[in-house]
């Protein structure tokens, strides 16, 4: 063969090649609007060592919802000797009930109901206040002998095509800290009567997990779950399911069956609850292990717009698993202010995901939360201060920096 037929035959093979990237820096799809649930003042505070004051709470979960957030969880009606820090939650219901923080848009707070007893003792609660008539309760101090350090506590259509997270923009550039926000969620009227109060149920993806937290099988647990949500349906309350350690346990190690995950994923939902999140309890998720399972939980019917993952960031890769999430369409996720929280269950277990660097990481894939990242900051670097921590928040830090610089 003569050099100008091999030429010719090398060009008629890269003309067959596709000329397409597979890592383009053009999308296809906007990422689109996220939904944050803060867990800061519920999950994020129940484990911590220093008592914390009902007045402290109550600011927390003020300032926090004028930063746009539209989901909160303000507190766990769960036995107060088995978790100090929340033995005035319902306060807190009373005070939200009575004297809601004046917010252009409703917010929805949440309270964990580990039992029947903790929904009862919920209803009875909210059944005994009405708007603007409760005690004014912020400046109630609480007692100062209340024990400091809490025992271990309980954890808690078709699809469209997913967006793969990409942009338009130079990749180079660095995003703004309130990207977001200039294009806000929509604001809708609102009023105290607009807030919503929901409930929170929880079980676990393995057996273990479930009778060191329950003290009872996952069958059991389920069939606690089933009399909560049939009692919180009889009254319109909207119920959040929790499935913990669904990407590692403490007690088992980190492969837990997804199939398991799924199953008691679609039990919840079958039973009633109106969204599940999927918990990374643990912290010990990675991402072909976080992708694995929402393949499974996709192949099992179950549906992205029911489901919100919940990433704890004890290994650093809470944001990698998020966006892995987001890639494949879930739109909704957990995040604790300061990243405040912990598994009292699992040495060495950090806590949730910052707020502040999950916002911030959203925001600079194009998508639209409708969360202002600068106060967020500022409310963490507060809260930390509040209770004697360190500020877990990397992009909390940084973004307060370059404010005050």
């Amino acid at each position: 063969m003569g050099r100008s037929s091999a030429l010719s035959g090398l060009a008629r093979t890269l003309n067959r090649r596709p000329t397409t990237r597979c890592l383009s820096t053009t999308s296809r799809h906007y990422a689109g609007e996220v939904r944050i649930i803060e867990v800061g003042p519920r999950d994020g505070l129940q484990n911590e060592k220093k008592s914390i004051t009902l007045q402290t709470k109550l600011e927390l979960i003020r300032r926090l919802a004028h930063t746009g957030l539209r989901n909160i969880e303000a507190g766990s009606f769960v036995a107060p000797k088995w978790v100090p820090q929340m033995a005035n939650s319902a306060d807190v219901l009373n005070h939200l009930l009575g004297h809601p923080p004046s917010t252009p848009y409703p917010v929805a707070y949440n309270y964990l109901v580990p039992n029947l007893r903790g929904l009862q003792n919920f209803l009875k609660t909210a059944d005994d206040v009405k708007p603007g008539n409760a005690p004014d309760t912020s400046q109630v101090t609480d007692d100062a002998d209340a024990p400091p350090t809490p025992p271990p506590s309980p954890e808690e259509q078709g699809e469209a095509e997913p967006a793969p997270i990409t942009s338009t923009q130079d990749p180079n550039e660095m995003p703004s800290d309130t990207s977001g926000v200039n294009d806000p969620i929509k604001p809708e009227p609102s009023s105290a009567t607009a807030n919503q109060m929901e409930v929170s149920l929880f079980t676990a993806a393995t057996e273990a997990f479930s009778k060191a937290n329950t003290n009872c099988t996952i069958a059991a647990s389920l069939e606690r779950c089933k009399e909560i949500v049939a009692l919180a349906k009889s009254r319109n309350v909207r119920v959040r399911g929790y499935v913990s350690v669904a990407l590692g346990c403490p007690y088992e190690g980190p492969d837990v069956a997804p199939s398991k995950v799924a199953e008691i994923t679609a039990s919840l939902l079958e039973m009633g609850v109106d969204e599940v999140s999927v918990a990374d309890t643990t912290g010990m998720g990675t991402a072909p292990r976080t992708r694995d399972l929402l393949k499974t939980l996709s192949a099992a019917g179950i549906a992205n717009q029911d489901l919100a993952l919940h990433f704890h960031d004890t290994y650093g890769q809470a944001l990698v698993n998020a966006v892995v999430g987001l890639e494949h369409g879930i739109r909704t996720f957990d995040s604790s202010v300061g990243g405040l929280g912990g598994c009292p269950f699992s040495k060495g277990a950090t806590g949730n995901v910052a707020t502040e660097d999950l916002v911030y990481c959203l925001h600079s894939l194009g998508a639209t939360t409708g969360v202002n990242v600068e106060r967020v900051a500022e409310i963490g670097a507060w809260i930390s201060t509040e209770l004697g921590r360190e500020n877990d928040s990397r992009a909390g830090k940084a973004v307060l920096a370059r404010l005050r610089s």
